[in-house]
C-alpha cells in the first residue's frame, strides 16, 4: 500500500492585524473587521480537527506586529492547545512581520504537539506514525525583521540535511517517505524579502515547499503539479487582497503527485467591482442594478460578508449628474443601508457623457482643436511618455513605469475630462 500524509498548510494569519481607513467610514464595519482574522484562524484550525489531518504548517508572519498583545498570544495558543489535544502536532516558522527575536517568551509555552523551527539556521524534525517516520520537515524563519541582501534563507534546508541532523535521535530518518520545507520568503515574486530560487528549492530533495508571505495563492511548477505553494493570508485586510482566501488541505503519496484543496476561511471578504450603467434611464435604476451585481459577486465569493469598492463604468447621459457634488456619497450611503451584509468603501465614476467626436471636430470651435493636438500627441507614443516624462520631472516625482504602460488609458481619460470641463462651460 502506498504511504500517504495529509496536513494543512497555512501562512500569512497577521493576528491583531488592523483595518486602516475603514474607522473614518463605519464604525460597524472597523469593528466587525476586526474579528474577521480571528475567525479565519479559527476556521483553519477547524478545518485540520474536521478533517482529521496529520499535522498542521504555519509558514510565517502568525502575528501583524511584533508587539503584539496578549490577546492575540492566547488566541493562537488556544488554536494550538485544541490541536495537541486532538493528537495534530504543528510545525511553525516566524515571519518579517513576527520575527523569532520579538516572540514573547514570557507570554507562553508551546504546548506538546508544537515545533517552531529556529529563525537563526536551519532546523528539522520528524513527524512520526504508527512507531514509523513518515515526514522529515525541514525549514527556518526569520530571525530578526530584515533578511541580509547576501544569505539565501533556503541555505542548508535540504533533505539530506534533514536525514543527518536527524539520525541519531530519530534511527529510520532517512527511509521516510515524504521532506517538506517551510519558509518564509519572497521566492523569486519579491527580491526584498529573503529571496530564493524556486530552481534551488527544486533540487533541495523536499516533496512540498510550505511557503509564506506572498498573500496570493500560487503554486510552482502548476496548481496540477504544486511543489513550491504559497497559500496566501487567510483574510483579507483591505480593497488590496480580494476574492477568497484562505489555507490548503494537502495530500502526499507516494508515487503520485502532490494534491492541494483549496480551504476557504475569509468570512468578510473585498471586492472590486465595475458596473456598467449604460443602460440605466435613472439614478435609481443604478442603485437597482449595482444591488443585482452585489448579490451576483457574493454568491460566487463564498462568504458571509463582502467589502466592496464599486466603480461605474459605461457611456451615459447621468454622467453630470454623478459629478454634482454629495450625489455618489449619498448613493454610496443608500447601497450600504440597503443590505447589511454588504459595505461599499467607496463608489468611483468612471462613466463618460454620450458626445459625438467627429461632430465636435466638424464644428471648427475650440473642442476640435483640441481633439486634433490630441490626435497627433496621441499618434507619436515616445512623445506621448517623453511629456509625461518631462511634466513629472517639473515636480520632482519619478514617473511610475506602470504609467508608461497606461498611456493609452490615461491619454484617453485626460482627453474625456478636458471635454467634461468644455462642456460644463456651454451648460
Amino acid at each position: 500500500m502506498r504511504k500517504q500524509v495529509t496536513f494543512i498548510h497555512a501562512a500569512d494569519l497577521h493576528l491583531g492585524a488592523p483595518f486602516r481607513g475603514l474607522r473614518a467610514l463605519s464604525d460597524v464595519w472597523a469593528s466587525r473587521l476586526l474579528t474577521a482574522i480571528p475567525e479565519a484562524y479559527d476556521r483553519v484550525i477547524e478545518a485540520a480537527l474536521g478533517r482529521e489531518v496529520d499535522f498542521v504548517v504555519f509558514a510565517g508572519d502568525i502575528f501583524d506586529d511584533a508587539r503584539t498583545s496578549y490577546g492575540d498570544y492566547l488566541h493562537f495558543f488556544e488554536g494550538l492547545r485544541r490541536l495537541d489535544k486532538a493528537g495534530i502536532p504543528v510545525y511553525l516558522c516566524t515571519g518579517n512581520h513576527d520575527p523569532f527575536t520579538s516572540w514573547q517568551h514570557d507570554f507562553f509555552a508551546f504546548p506538546n504537539n508544537t515545533t517552531m523551527l529556529p529563525g537563526d539556521k536551519p532546523g528539522f524534525a520528524a513527524y512520526r506514525r504508527d512507531g514509523e517516520t513518515q515526514v522529515l520537515i525541514g525549514g527556518r524563519g526569520y530571525y530578526n525583521q530584515t533578511w541580509p541582501a547576501d544569505e539565501d534563507i533556503a541555505a542548508g534546508v535540504t533533505r539530506i540535511a534533514a536525514e543527518e541532523a536527524l539520525a541519531s535521535a530519530v534511527p529510520d530518518a532517512a527511509r521516510a517517505p515524504f521532506a517538506v520545507g517551510v519558509l518564509h520568503t519572497g521566492l523569486d515574486l519579491d527580491s526584498l524579502k529573503a529571496p530564493t530560487s524556486p530552481g534551488a528549492l527544486m533540487r533541495a530533495g523536499m516533496d512540498y515547499w510550505a511557503l509564506g508571505h506572498i498573500h496570493v495563492k500560487y503554486a510552482y511548477p502548476s496548481f496540477d503539479d504544486p511543489r513550491l505553494v504559497f497559500s496566501g493570508c487567510i483574510q483579507g485586510r483591505d480593497v488590496k487582497e480580494t476574492g477568497e482566501r484562505g489555507c490548503f488541505a494537502v495530500t502526499l503519496t507516494e508515487g503520485k503527485r502532490n494534491q492541494i484543496e483549496f480551504i476557504p476561511t475569509a468570512s468578510v471578504v473585498w471586492q472590486r467591482m465595475d458596473v456598467d450603467v449604460s443602460d440605466c434611464a435613472s439614478v435609481a435604476d443604478v442603485t437597482d442594478k449595482i444591488m443585482r451585481e452585489l448579490f451576483c459577486v457574493n454568491g460566487k465569493a463564498h462568504c458571509e460578508e463582502m467589502c466592496v469598492r464599486i466603480t461605474l463604468t459605461g457611456t451615459t447621459p447621468l454622467h453630470p449628474v454623478f459629478a454634482r457634488p454629495g450625489v455618489l456619497e449619498d448613493l454610496r450611503k443608500h447601497i450600504n443601508d440597503g443590505y447589511p451584509l454588504f459595505f461599499c468603501d467607496a463608489l468611483l465614476d468612471a462613466t463618460q457623457r454620450p458626445r459625438d467626436r467627429e461632430a465636435l471636430r466638424r464644428e471648427g470651435l475650440f473642442p476640435a482643436v483640441f481633439l486634433q493636438a490630441a490626435d497627433a500627441l496621441r499618434a507619436d507614443r515616445d512623445e506621448e511618455i517623453a511629456y509625461l516624462q518631462e511634466e513629472f520631472l517639473k515636480r520632482n516625482i519619478q514617473l511610475p513605469s506602470s504609467y508608461t504602460r497606461r498611456v493609452d488609458e490615461l491619454s484617453a481619460d485626460a482627453e474625456n475630462l478636458v471635454l467634461d470641463l468644455l462642456g460644463r462651460g456651454s451648460e
